[in-house]
C-alpha cells in the first residue's frame, strides 16, 4: 500500500497566520549606511533633517527685472511706470556685487539670484526696453516673482521621516539639500528553491512531462518589490540528500527560505520531509483553508520561515503575497498591518467560465453607491493575467463546473495586500495620456485614486450603474455626427474634456499604401480594406474607436469585412505595435500615439471629442469639483505639454 503524507492540521486563514507570525520576531533586521546613488527603493531607518535651505539664497522664478516693488505700484499699459535700467545683467550662477536703488531696474534670468534692495520680479512681457528706461505696464506686489531662501526648505527642518520607502521623489529631495549618504534598514535575504525532476530552468531545451521554473522568477522579483534581496539557490531535484543540504545552506545564508513543489499529501513529497525534521517549533501549518494554495506548509527554525509554497504558479504567487509578503516588508522595516484576508463582495459584471478548468479572476474591490458594500469588479482572468497583478486587490477562485457568474452573485475575495480601503475616485472608461495625468495630479492631492481601463461603453455602462464615479468616452453618433451626449441620460453628467485626432496608421515603405497618400481618407480606407493581401489590426468591441472604424466600413458599403478584422487589441498602442512589427498592414489610432511610432504613417480621419460622465448615484461634490479643476488646468495647457492621446 502506498504511504500516504497526510496534512498535519488543517486551519483556516486567520489561524495558519496567528500560529505563523506567533512563531516568528518580525521586526527590523539591522540598519546600515549606503550611498543616495545607491538607496532608491530603501527604507529610511531614521529621520532625514535639513543640513541647508532650499533654494539657499533668493532666486527669480523667471527671465524678467528685478525691481523695488513700492517703485511700480499702480503701473498699468494706459499709465506705465518707468524706472532706469542698470546696464548689467544678472545670469543663473553668479552672485550680484551691486545694491538695487529705488526707482531702479536690472535684467535677471531665471534661477538668478536676486540683488540686494530688490524685492519683486516683473515679467519680460509685462516690459519693454528704450535705451536706459524700462518701461513697466503691470504693477508688482513685494515677493513677486521669487522664491526666497528656505521657502522650499528650511535648515533644520525633517524632509523625510523614518519609515520612509525612498522612491526617485525622495532620492531627488536627499541630493537637493546635498546628502551623499542615508541610514537605511538592511534588507532581508530570502533563499529561494524550487523543486522537481520535471523542473528545468528557462533557456533550456523542454521535452514532454518537463515545466519551465517560472516559480523562481516571479517569487525573486516579487521578493525585490518588496524591499528583500532574493538569493537564488536553483532547482532541486527530488533526491532527499541534496534537498537537505541546499536546504541547511539556505538556512546558513538567508533570512527567510522559500521552497515551491511537493506541498500535497501525496507520495514523494520531500520539501515536507525536510522542513518536518526541524522542531524549534518546525512546522506550524500544513495545509490551510484557502483557494487557492490550500497544501502551504509554514514552518520556522532558528526564528526564521522555512515555508513551502505550493509547485503550481497561480498558487505560489498568491500564497507567496498572503502570506510572505507581509513578512518580508516587516523584516525589510515597513510596518506589518493585521488585516482579514478574505471579504465578501458582489460581482459588478457577468463572467464567463471555461467549463472543467478551474479559474482565478483578478479583481479590483470597489465600494457600492450606497458604501455598505464591496462590488468586484474583473480585471483579468487565470495565470497568464500577470500584468494586472499589482493593480488588483485580490482574486476570485471560479470552480471547474461553473460555466458562469452572474452580476451580483456573493464572492469570496482572497486579497493579497494587507489593507483594503475604499478609492476616494473610481474611474473606468477609456484611457487617455491627458487622464493618466490628470489622475496623478488628484492622487498627489491625497486623493485616492482606482482605474479601469475598460473602454468607452463598458465604462459609460458602468457610470449609470453606479459601480464607478466618472468614465471617459469618446462615443459617435453617426445619426447626429456629434460625440458622447446622445448617449447620455439623466443618470448622468457630462463633463466636456478635448478633442483628440483620429486616422488610419499603416507602415511607412509600403509601396502600395504610397501611392495612395494623396488620396482623400476614405478612399484610403476602401482600398485598405478591400485587398486580402492587407491585415487590418482592429481594437475592442465596446471601445469608441471600434464603433467608429465600424460606422466608418458600414460606410463604404464592402461586401466583407477587412482581412484580419477579428483580431483585436485593447489599445492603440497595441495597434502601432503590431504594424510595426509587421504582424498586420493598417488599423485606426490616434495621431498622438502614432507619432511615438517613428515608421508608421498617419491619415487623419475625423476629430473626436473624449469627454467625461460623472455618476449622479456617487457622486462627491468635494472629490468631483477637485477632478474639475485638474481637467480645467490641463485643458489650458495641453498644447503647451502632453498632447491628449490613448485608446
Amino acid at each position: 500500500m502506498t504511504h500516504q503524507t497526510q496534512f498535519l492540521t488543517t486551519v483556516d486563514c486567520d489561524e495558519a497566520h496567528r500560529l505563523f507570525r506567533d512563531s516568528l520576531t518580525l521586526s527590523p533586521l539591522g540598519t546600515e549606511c549606503v550611498a543616495v546613488s545607491e538607496a532608491l527603493h530603501r527604507i529610511l531607518s531614521s529621520p532625514v533633517v535639513a543640513k541647508t535651505n532650499v533654494p539657499c539664497f533668493d532666486r527669480s522664478n523667471f527671465d524678467g527685472f528685478a525691481v523695488q516693488s513700492d517703485d511700480v505700484i499702480g503701473a498699468t499699459e494706459t499709465d506705465p511706470i518707468c524706472l532706469d535700467l542698470l546696464d548689467a545683467k544678472i545670469p543663473a550662477g553668479v552672485q550680484p556685487e551691486f545694491a538695487l536703488s529705488s526707482g531702479q531696474a536690472v535684467s535677471i534670468s531665471t534661477g538668478g539670484m536676486i540683488p540686494r534692495g530688490a524685492n519683486a520680479v516683473c515679467l519680460v512681457e509685462h516690459t519693454e526696453v528704450s535705451g536706459r528706461q524700462l518701461r513697466i505696464v503691470k504693477s508688482v506686489h513685494a515677493g513677486s516673482g521669487i522664491s526666497f531662501t528656505g521657502s522650499d526648505i528650511s535648515c533644520g527642518e525633517t524632509v523625510l521621516r523614518a519609515g520612509t520607502l525612498l522612491t526617485s521623489r525622495e532620492t531627488g529631495v536627499l541630493a537637493a539639500i546635498g546628502e551623499t549618504e542615508v541610514e537605511v534598514f538592511s534588507k532581508p535575504k530570502v533563499a529561494v528553491i524550487s523543486t522537481g525532476n520535471e523542473i528545468i530552468a528557462p533557456g533550456q531545451n523542454i521535452r514532454p512531462a518537463q515545466v519551465y521554473d517560472s516559480n523562481a522568477r516571479i517569487i525573486s522579483d516579487a521578493v525585490r518589490e518588496l524591499g528583500g534581496e532574493p538569493i537564488e539557490m536553483g532547482i532541486a531535484v527530488d533526491d532527499q540528500k541534496e534537498l537537505e543540504a541546499i536546504v541547511s545552506r539556505a538556512l546558513h545564508e538567508a533570512d527567510v527560505v522559500l521552497l515551491s513543489g511537493g506541498t500535497s499529501k501525496g507520495q514523494g513529497d520531500l520539501c515536507y520531509e525536510v522542513v518536518s525534521q526541524y522542531k524549534d517549533p518546525g512546522i506550524v501549518a500544513h495545509g490551510v483553508a484557502l483557494k487557492p494554495g490550500k497544501p502551504i506548509c509554514l514552518g520556522v527554525t532558528r526564528g526564521k520561515p522555512l515555508v513551502v509554497l505550493p509547485g503550481f504558479p497561480t498558487s505560489a504567487i498568491f500564497t507567496f503575497h498572503e502570506f510572505i509578503a507581509p513578512v518580508v516588508q516587516c523584516l525589510a522595516g515597513q510596518n506589518l498591518q493585521e488585516s482579514s484576508s478574505v471579504v465578501r463582495a458582489r460581482l459588478a459584471t457577468k463572467v464567463l467560465s471555461e467549463m472543467g478548468r478551474t479559474e482565478f479572476l483578478l479583481v479590483g474591490l470597489l465600494q457600492s453607491p450606497e458604501g455598505d458594500q464591496w462590488m468586484a469588479y474583473p480585471m483579468g482572468k487565470g495565470s497568464g493575467s500577470v500584468t494586472t497583478f499589482s493593480r488588483a486587490d485580490g482574486f476570485v477562485t471560479i470552480e471547474k463546473n461553473v460555466e458562469m457568474v452572474d452580476r451580483g452573485t456573493v464572492v469570496e475575495v482572497q486579497k493579497m495586500g494587507s489593507e483594503t480601503r475604499p478609492a476616494d475616485l473610481v474611474v473606468m472608461g477609456s484611457h487617455c495620456l491627458v487622464l493618466d495625468q490628470i489622475l496623478n495630479d488628484l492622487q498627489m492631492e491625497g486623493i485616492t485614486v482606482k482605474f479601469f481601463p475598460v473602454g468607452s461603453t463598458a465604462g459609460l455602462r458602468a457610470v449609470k450603474n453606479g459601480d464607478c464615479d466618472l468614465a471617459g468616452i469618446h462615443l459617435y453618433d453617426a445619426e447626429s455626427g456629434t460625440f458622447n451626449l446622445p448617449f447620455c441620460d439623466e443618470q448622468v453628467i457630462l463633463e466636456t474634456g478635448y478633442p483628440r485626432e483620429l486616422g488610419l496608421v499603416y507602415r511607412n515603405g509600403i509601396k502600395a499604401l504610397q501611392e495612395k497618400e494623396a488620396r482623400p481618407a476614405a478612399e484610403q480606407l476602401a482600398y485598405l480594406a478591400s485587398h486580402a493581401d492587407l491585415l487590418m489590426i482592429n481594437r475592442n468591441q465596446g471601445s469608441g474607436t471600434r464603433i467608429m472604424t465600424d460606422q466608418m466600413l458600414d460606410r463604404l458599403g464592402l461586401p466583407r469585412r477587412p482581412v484580419g478584422y477579428e483580431t483585436q487589441v485593447s489599445n492603440h498602442h497595441a495597434v502601432c505595435a503590431a504594424i510595426e512589427q509587421g504582424r498586420a498592414d493598417w488599423g485606426v489610432a490616434t495621431q498622438d500615439v502614432v507619432q511615438l511610432h517613428a515608421e508608421l504613417a498617419f491619415v487623419p480621419i475625423q476629430k473626436e471629442q473624449f469627454d467625461f460622465v460623472i455618476s449622479k448615484r456617487r457622486f462627491n461634490p468635494e472629490v468631483i469639483e477637485a477632478f474639475r479643476a485638474c481637467l480645467d488646468r490641463h485643458k489650458k495647457s495641453s498644447s503647451d505639454n502632453v498632447k491628449p492621446g490613448g485608446n
